[in-house]
């Protein structure tokens, strides 16, 4: 099925778009992109949000360019590292600046990466944050564990069986998202 028309974010919760996470996120917009979706990056490294709360923040541009950027879109694939057992707190200060009139209805598909063992303790938490914000989190998700080793040097998931489940996550993104549209 061809997903022509729907526009598809990309987030990742750490800074640079090499991270691991960063490196995840891109891996699902490709699939997503080779399915006829438009992509989008938002790099917090180009682009950082500034902390909600601080001086100035409320009326930040690159606050409203996000802002209006969450809008158009129609999902979202997001993907955080696990820090202390949760999102990493660059991930929930972008979730802090999405409301309910920016990203209520829309479906997103959530990932993580873990130094360690895979649990699902940082995906439990978005999906928590999400439906704060009246999303629509798919219940397919990817953990990844052991990060480190998870990529080969053209920053491609290496593992066959994980690469599965990420196609089916996305697919399952851009399904749901045309469903909602109906």
């Amino acid at each position: 099925m061809s997903y022509n028309g729907l526009k598809v974010l990309g987030l990742a919760g750490e800074y640079r778009s090499t991270s691991k996470s960063g490196m995840l996120v891109s891996e699902a917009l490709k699939v997503a992109e080779s399915k006829g979706a438009e992509i989008v990056f938002w790099d917090l490294n180009e682009k950082p949000l500034p902390f909600v709360g601080e001086e100035g923040c409320w009326s930040h541009p690159t606050v409203q360019e996000f802002q209006s950027l969450l809008v158009e879109t129609d999902a979202f694939l997001v993907a955080s590292p696990e820090y202390h057992g949760t999102m990493s707190g660059v991930m929930k200060n972008t979730f802090d600046w999405m409301y309910d009139k920016h990203v209520g209805g829309k479906v997103f598909g959530l990932m993580s990466t873990l130094g360690g063992v895979t649990n699902a303790n940082t995906l439990n938490h978005m999906r928590i944050s999400l439906r704060w914000l009246h999303a629509w989190p798919v219940p397919e998700q990817l953990a990844i564990g052991h990060v480190k080793e998870a990529f080969n040097e053209e920053g491609e998931l290496s593992d066959e069986s994980l690469q599965g489940r990420l196609e089916a996550l996305v697919e399952s993104v851009l399904s749901t998202s045309k469903k909602l549209q109906s």
